[in-house]
């Protein structure tokens, strides 16, 4: 089977297209009645080029979905929170945060281009191993690099506790989960020894 580039067009001589009163060759792949899902690829049924104009002309992408996911799903910064190695702390040696500790990408973007800055400036591979496997697991809750100190630690566990608590943040209580662990990790970073 081989696809024609651009228009979708998948020559294949044989298959006739899925509407019941059409005897065109089904070149053009459309969603069926299966849709993808955890238990594997949905299933496709095979157009002409007519039906499958009246088959997008009348497909709905949102059905099924609520108002708040059709929402989140035309905002100009929807898919953002996908995490990229260069956001995850284990896969570079500046340990910047993951996209998903914050709310602005900015703010990510921002975080990025300070671990640059530090890197540019002659700071050295950066080790952990200062700290203890627990004081590790809690620099990554709380999004910081192994050369943070006490006074650094402060001030991300006070703009957490202002992102994640609901008095601060509208009332909120999706994110009641994450402000247990920041507070968790904060409670034992600030008795680290490393600090000392």
């Amino acid at each position: 089977m081989r696809q024609t580039k651009f228009h979708g067009r998948y020559e294949n001589a044989g298959r006739p297209c899925a509407h019941p009163d059409c005897a065109e060759a089904g070149e053009f792949r459309a969603p069926g009645g299966r849709r993808s899902s955890f238990d594997g690829p949905g299933e496709y049924r095979w157009l002409c080029l007519e039906h499958v104009r009246a088959f997008n002309a009348g497909y709905d992408w949102f059905e099924g979905m609520s108002a708040d996911e059709i929402y989140a799903a035309q905002s100009p910064a929807s898919g953002w929170r996908t995490e990229s190695p260069a956001f995850n702390p284990a896969a570079g040696v500046d340990g910047t945060p993951r996209w998903a500790d914050f709310a602005d990408p900015l703010d990510a973007i921002g975080e990025r281009a300070h671990a640059m800055r530090r890197a540019a400036a002659g700071v050295k591979h950066e080790s952990f191993s200062r700290f203890t496997a627990g004081e590790r697991e809690a620099l990554t809750t709380m999004g910081l690099g192994p050369m943070v100190d006490r006074a650094e630690v402060r001030k991300r566990y006070s703009d957490l506790v202002r992102r994640y608590h609901p008095d601060r943040n509208g009332g909120d209580r999706s994110h009641e989960w994450k402000l247990q662990r920041v507070v968790e990790a904060y409670q034992l970073l600030r008795r680290a020894q490393a600090f000392a």
